[in-house]
């Protein structure tokens, strides 16, 4: 069974950092390309991808909203993805999921973690 468990989120003050984290298990992580997707509860909004890494971890790309202030990684020998994010915004204020694919494809994971609540508030 595949399983996610996000970890790492909080509150934090605009231009505050926080590490996300992601423990996979259920499928050979190091052989999935993964992303970090996110999500606003209540409202109409479907997932937004934020962030992708390559199988090795050499490969990222990063959604234009985040980019040059989050930076994506994994450790294959700990199944585990991860995203420090730093300069945060109110508007990546969301849920934080992570994902097996990249780009819109990881939008569509089929077995979705409980998530981790980010809110950047003063």
């Amino acid at each position: 069974e595949v399983q996610f468990v996000e970890s790492g989120g909080g509150m934090v003050q605009p231009g505050g950092s926080l590490r996300l984290s992601c423990s996979a298990s259920g499928f050979t992580f190091s052989g999935y390309d993964m992303s970090w997707v996110r999500r606003v509860p209540g409202t109409r909004k479907g997932p937004e991808w934020v962030s992708g890494i390559d199988t090795s971890g050499s490969g990222t790309a990063y959604a234009d909203s985040v980019k040059g202030r989050f930076t994506i990684s994994r450790d294959n020998a700990k199944s585990t993805l991860y995203l420090q994010m730093s300069g945060l915004k109110p508007e990546d204020t969301a849920l934080y999921y992570c994902a097996r694919g990249l780009g819109t494809i990881a939008t569509y994971e089929r077995s979705w973690g409980q998530g981790t609540q980010v809110t950047v508030s003063s």
